[in-house]
């Protein structure tokens, strides 16, 4: 997962003009034009259906990613603007972090993996399953959780809430849609939320399982440091007459009892300083 994240980077650094800049505006500016003027016919005639694809309705490729989940309904419209809100600031969020290149191939990796899922459980099974971009979307979320775990928005514009727990939310969501589809032995909706999230696992899964390491694997290097630098001071401490030399000067604690002496994280190994050098020498790299 690591791998394809970097080979990515590696591309958008050496192709810096690739990639379609402000994707999530024009994306979210269609969605909402479809929210508004959108109707069962419309709707019939833009979703996503391998044999009329096939038949030359080639748009229906793209334009399944614009419908709305639902329509009809006075509360439906009203949360399908929200969704739209919060689409354009995490799209718009992760382009800023990532840039246009590698969020491009984010979501269109996402888009692609659906419409081959899609044409694959067609032609296996002759069934046409509904794709909906509300879980290609969320995938974006999930990433945004990932990067930026501890922003705080405002769930509804009131209730302040931090991104990591609306992630378990997104998660716990996504699970129940899978159960419920087991459940009812309908095993080909019950791995469509996992392909939708597909593009997620294998760009940000290795940033994923860096933050979901224990504590301890995620303790910042410079407690590492300082706690190897003690155990080393010890083992020195029984071959020495003093505990602490300062690498610039010389010094130690034996003959300077109250000059206090601090260990450099940002040195290679474990060098200490006298409270004189610490912050005044030249890191040893």
């Amino acid at each position: 997962m690591k791998g394809l994240g970097r080979v990515i980077d590696k591309f958008c650094q050496k192709h810096r003009k690739f990639g379609v800049p402000r994707l999530m505006t024009y994306i979210v500016f269609v969605s909402a034009v479809m929210l508004i003027f959108a109707n069962p016919e419309i709707i019939r005639n833009l979703d996503f259906r391998p044999a009329m694809i096939l038949r030359g309705e080639i748009w229906r490729l793209i334009t399944w990613v614009f419908l709305p989940v639902s329509t009809g309904m006075t509360m439906n419209y009203i949360f399908s603007v929200i969704a739209l809100i919060f689409y354009y600031f995490i799209g718009s969020s992760l382009e800023r972090e990532w840039g246009a290149g590698k969020f491009t191939i984010f979501y269109f990796f996402g888009l692609i993996l659906n419409i081959i899922y899609g044409f694959a459980i067609w032609l296996i099974f002759s069934q046409t399953i509904l794709i909906s971009p509300m879980y290609l979307n969320l995938s974006m979320f999930f990433a945004f959780a990932v990067l930026f775990p501890n922003h705080e928005v405002r769930l509804y514009f009131i209730i302040p809430v931090k991104i990591k727990w609306l992630a378990l939310l997104n998660a716990a969501f996504f699970l129940y849609s899978i159960i419920n589809a087991l459940i009812q032995r309908n095993i080909v909706m019950a791995i469509l939320p996992f392909v939708a999230i597909l593009n997620f696992i294998l760009i940000c899964g290795g940033e994923a399982l860096a933050y979901l390491r224990p504590l301890r694997a995620r303790r910042s290097p410079q407690t590492i440091n300082f706690k190897k630098a003690a155990k080393q001071a010890k083992r020195n401490q029984a071959q020495t007459p003093y505990r602490h030399k300062c690498a610039v000067c010389g010094k130690t604690d034996t003959e300077f009892p109250n000059l206090e002496f601090r260990y450099c994280s940002r040195c290679d190994g474990y060098h200490c300083f006298c409270s004189d050098h610490i912050n005044n020498h030249i890191h040893f790299q």
